[in-house]
């Protein structure tokens, strides 16, 4: 109950001051407000952006702290559409800067997301998700002398879910800086496609223009790549340090992780 009652805390604490932001808008055009919430489909999302890049002339610091309050709402929480946001940012600030910005927000939302799995939400997650925790702890296992290389792969395949491996990273003991970094290199493809569609945002008539067969066949090749440096790492160091996997036992269910030693 204390994990339930700090994580609903942080979470109510986070939309108050998120719906504070989005009330506070300086100069004239408040009226516009109205459109100022999550956007759910194509329509809602060129509503929002005609508002933000007109207010984003007069008001661009705090669009652009609306914007990054409102992006890593998403991703600490771990809640869908993220890719409208990629599309937005590409509308407001450019393809290259909203790229950049897009990253960088993902990474540290994912951070965030990681972090308040590892002080809330580790019971949970074993408890609703047993059988993938454990299929997941095992394939990290096996990549444990690759494991940077293993994430970038997860990351990149088209087909992962994101949400699952920001919660599922603590439990499985990767280390903070590989998982912020797997995320900031891993999805940037996908950002990639998300921001350069926001610049043509009004040219756009279905999301299924912009993740096409081919362009999921693109990031299932590049997530291949991804693989190939950390299966000659793997290789070197099973053959050359003499790596033993039998000395290790993982309880993923009983206690998170133990490792024995001889």
């Amino acid at each position: 109950m204390r994990a339930v009652v700090g994580f609903l805390l942080v979470l109510g604490t986070a939309t108050a001051s998120l719906y504070w932001l989005s009330l506070r808008l300086p100069g004239e055009p408040r009226a516009g407000s109205g459109f100022l919430k999550f956007p759910s489909d194509l329509k809602e999302l060129r509503e929002l952006a005609q508002f933000l890049q007109y207010y984003n002339r007069e008001h661009h610091a705090y669009v652009l702290l609306l914007f990054c309050s409102a992006y890593l709402y998403k991703q600490c929480f771990a809640i869908p559409g993220s890719s409208f946001l990629n599309i937005l940012a590409g509308a407001l600030f450019g393809p290259w800067m909203g790229l950049l910005l897009c990253c960088v927000l993902t990474s540290v939302g994912a951070t965030c997301c990681y972090g308040l799995s590892n002080i809330f939400g580790k019971q949970f997650v074993i408890y609703y998700f047993p059988d993938k925790v454990a299929v997941l702890q095992r394939k990290v296992e096996e990549n444990r002398s690759s494991l940077f290389f293993f994430l970038l792969f997860l990351r990149l395949f088209p087909m992962s879910p994101n949400w699952f491996l920001n919660l599922t990273s603590p439990i499985l003991n990767i280390p903070v800086a590989q998982f912020f970094f797997s995320v900031f290199l891993g999805l940037m493809p996908y950002n990639f496609i998300c921001v350069q569609t926001g610049s043509i945002l009004s040219q756009i008539n279905s999301l299924d223009a912009i993740f096409s067969w081919s362009t999921l066949l693109k990031m299932l090749a590049t997530a291949m790549v991804a693989l190939i440096p950390g299966s000659i790492i793997k290789k070197f160091s099973q053959k050359h340090l003499n790596l033993d996997k039998s000395d290790k036992s993982v309880h993923v269910l009983n206690g998170w992780k133990h490792n024995k030693t001889d």
